[in-house]
C-alpha cells in the first residue's frame, strides 16, 4: 500500500508572488483525498510539485509506492519520447506506455525505437541485435503482463482488442474516451498512488457513476482534484482545501465541508478579534506607565517593561484572517420573449436523431440529457444559428459552426440566442486582452471604458487578468469571461453546453445563482447532476436516436 505525505509546502510564482505556503496533509494507505479551491489558487500546481513534475521549493514531500499520474489535460502525460511528440500526433500505445510503471515505460520506448530503426534498415545486424536486445528487456520489465492489462483496457473503455487500436492517434478519441481508458489503465494497474486532475471532467453521467465506484471500491490511495459536487459528495473521505494562500483540512466528506469551512471561518474571525483585544489592552497599559513615568522616575522600569511586552506581542504577529470569499456576481438580465421561445417540429439532426417535436416557452429552465455522441451540442449550435430557417438579418452572438438538419426549428418574437461552447472556442478572442475585448465591443455590445471594464470584471472575479490574453486564462476563469459577455450581449435565451465543466464550486453556485434571476429561458447540456437538480424540464437524447422530454433526470442512458 502507498501513502503521500506533504509537510510544510510551499511555491513561488516567478513573478514572486506565493501562490501558497506552509501546506501539509497526508494521504493515507487507501485514502481517497479531494482537493478543492477556486480557479488559480494552486491546486494543479501543487498536484504537480507531489508528481515530481515541479520542483519543491520549501517544504518535504514523503512518498511511498508505485505513483500513477493523470494530468487535466491527456495529451501532457508524460515529458519523455511520448510527450515531445505533440498531443495531435501521440499514439494510444505511446499514452499507455506513460501512464504506466518507469521500467515499461523505458522498455516500451526503447522497443518502439528499436522497431522504427529496424523498419529502416532490416538488413543491418546492429540493428536487428538492438531490437533483440530491447525486446528482451521488454519482456524482463514485465511488458507481456502490460500488454495483456492494454487489451483489458482497451476493450472495456473502447470496445475494440489492443492489436486494433494501439497505433490510433489519440486525437482521434473523444474526451470522454480518453479519460476512460487512462483512468482504466491507471485502476487496473499496479501503483498503489494516484493523482488524478480532473478525472470527470468530459465524462457523461454513466461514466462518472462508473468513476465513483471505481474510486470507493479500489485499495489505492488517490489524491485528485474534483469541480463535480456529486462526486466529491459520494467519493472523497476527508478534503483538502487549498485557498487564502494556504491549505486546510477537513476531516470529514464534502457533505459537511461547507458548514465545516464557515465554523473555521467563524473561528479565524474570533481569534483575530481577541488578538486585537489583547493588542489594545497592552498598547493602553505602555500608555499608561508612559504617562506617569513623565513625573515618577520609579515607574520607569514598568513603562520599559510594557514596551517590551507590547513589542514582542507585535512581533510575534497576529492570527490568520479566513481567505476573502470569492464575490462573483452574474447579472444575466435576459429581457420579456413571447410566450414561445423555442418551437421543433419534425426536426432531425442528420445522422445523430430521429424527428422529433418539442416546445420551450418562455422562462423554461431545460436541461438536456444524454450519453456523449447522441447530438446534444448541435441542438443547441443549431438554436444559436438562429434554427433551420433564420430571418435573413439575424446574426449569432458568436461564430457557431453550421449543422446539417432538417424539419423546423424557429425561435420565438424577440428571442436572442447566446450560445457557451464547452470546448471555449473562440479563436477570434484567443490573443486579446479581456479589457481589449470590453473595450472594443462588437455588433452586439458597446464598448467601455478601462474604467468600466475593470469594473464589470471585478463582478466576474477576473480584475486581475484584466491586461491578460483569454488564450491565457485557466479552463474556469475563460468560463467565467465567456459567462459574462452573454451577459454584456443581452442575450434572452441562454444555451449552455457543459458550463459547469471548468468552474470552482463557487463560480457554479454563482451561476446558478445569475440563472435563478435570469428574464429569460434557459436551455443547457450538462452530465452535472447537482447543476441540474435546478431545472424543471429534462429533455433526454437517447442512444437509438429517439430525443423526449421526462419528468425526471434519467442517467441510465446507454
Amino acid at each position: 500500500m502507498g501513502y503521500v505525505d506533504v509537510a510544510g509546502v510551499g511555491h513561488t510564482l516567478p513573478d514572486g508572488r506565493v501562490l501558497f505556503a506552509d501546506v501539509s496533509f497526508r494521504v493515507g494507505e487507501g485514502a481517497k483525498i479531494a482537493l478543492i479551491g477556486a480557479n488559480g489558487a494552486g491546486k494543479t500546481t501543487l498536484l504537480r510539485i507531489v508528481a515530481g513534475d515541479i520542483p519543491v521549493q520549501s517544504g518535504v514531500i514523503a512518498r511511498s509506492g508505485g505513483l500513477g499520474v493523470m494530468r487535466q489535460f491527456i495529451g501532457m502525460v508524460a515529458a519523455g519520447s511520448a510527450g515531445k511528440r505533440g498531443s495531435s500526433e501521440m499514439s494510444l500505445n505511446a499514452l499507455a506506455l506513460a501512464l504506466g510503471p518507469p521500467a515499461v515505460r523505458e522498455a516500451g520506448e526503447r522497443l518502439a525505437a528499436a522497431e522504427r530503426a529496424l523498419h529502416r534498415a532490416e538488413s543491418d545486424q546492429k540493428t536487428q541485435l538492438r531490437y533483440a536486445h530491447a525486446l528482451t528487456a521488454w519482456g524482463e520489465s514485465g511488458g507481456y503482463d502490460a500488454e495483456v492489462l492494454f487489451d483489458t483496457v482497451a476493450v472495456a473503455a473502447l470496445d475494440l482488442p489492443w492489436d486494433k487500436v494501439r497505433d490510433r492517434p489519440v486525437a482521434t478519441l473523444s474526451g470522454g474516451q480518453q479519460k476512460r481508458f487512462a483512468l482504466e489503465l491507471l485502476l487496473r494497474g499496479s501503483d498503489e498512488v494516484l493523482l488524478l486532475d480532473e478525472p470527470d471532467n468530459f465524462l457523461d453521467v454513466p461514466a462518472k457513476r462508473w468513476l465513483e465506484a471505481r474510486l470507493k471500491e479500489s485499495d489505492k490511495s488517490v489524491l485528485y482534484v474534483s469541480h463535480d459536487r456529486e462526486l466529491l459528495a459520494q467519493t472523497a473521505d476527508r478534503v483538502v482545501a487549498v485557498e487564502g494562500g494556504s491549505a486546510w483540512v477537513h476531516p470529514g466528506g464534502f457533505a459537511s465541508w461547507h458548514e465545516a469551512r464557515r465554523a473555521r471561518h467563524d473561528r479565524l474571525e474570533e481569534n483575530r478579534r481577541r488578538w486585537d483585544e489583547e493588542r489594545e489592552k497592552l498598547r493602553q497599559q505602555m500608555l499608561m506607565y508612559k504617562q506617569k513615568a513623565a513625573y515618577n522616575s520609579d515607574m520607569a522600569s514598568r513603562y520599559q517593561s510594557a514596551q517590551t511586552k507590547l513589542r514582542k506581542f507585535e512581533e510575534a504577529g497576529p492570527p490568520p484572517l479566513p481567505p476573502k470569499d470569492q464575490d462573483i456576481r452574474m447579472r444575466l438580465s435576459g429581457g420579456r420573449t413571447g410566450k414561445r421561445a423555442v418551437m421543433l417540429s419534425a426536426l432531425e439532426l442528420d445522422g445523430l436523431t430521429y424527428p422529433f417535436d418539442l416546445e420551450i416557452w418562455y422562462g423554461d429552465r431545460v436541461a438536456v440529457l444524454g450519453a456523449n455522441g447522441t447530438g446534444k451540442s448541435h441542438f443547441l449550435r443549431l438554436l444559436a444559428l438562429g434554427g433551420t430557417d433564420p430571418d435573413p438579418s439575424f446574426v449569432p452572438l458568436s461564430a457557431v459552426a453550421p449543422v446539417a438538419a432538417s424539419g423546423s426549428a424557429r425561435l420565438g418574437a424577440r428571442v436572442r440566442p447566446g450560445h457557451f461552447s464547452q470546448v471555449h472556442d473562440r479563436p477570434d478572442l484567443v490573443e486579446r486582452t479581456l479589457v481589449e475585448i470590453l473595450w472594443r465591443g462588437d455588433e452586439h455590445r458597446a464598448g467601455m471604458d478601462r474604467h468600466e471594464a475593470m469594473k464589470v470584471l471585478g463582478r466576474y472575479e477576473l480584475a486581475g487578468q484584466g491586461d491578460q490574453r483569454f488564450g491565457t486564462l485557466s479552463g474556469g476563469q475563460q468560463a467565467r469571461f465567456l459567462i459574462l459577455l452573454l451577459e454584456l450581449g443581452g442575450a434572452t435565451l441562454l444555451l449552455l453546453d457543459e458550463p459547469t465543466d471548468n468552474l470552482d464550486l463557487a463560480s457554479a453556485e454563482a451561476l446558478e445563482d445569475g440563472l435563478a434571476g435570469f428574464a429569460g429561458t434557459v436551455v443547457a447540456v450538462t452530465h452535472d447532476r447537482w447543476f441540474t437538480r435546478s431545472f424543471d424540464r429534462f429533455v433526454l437524447f437517447q442512444g437509438d436516436g429517439e430525443v423526449v422530454e421526462t419528468p425526471a433526470p434519467v442517467w441510465d442512458v446507454r
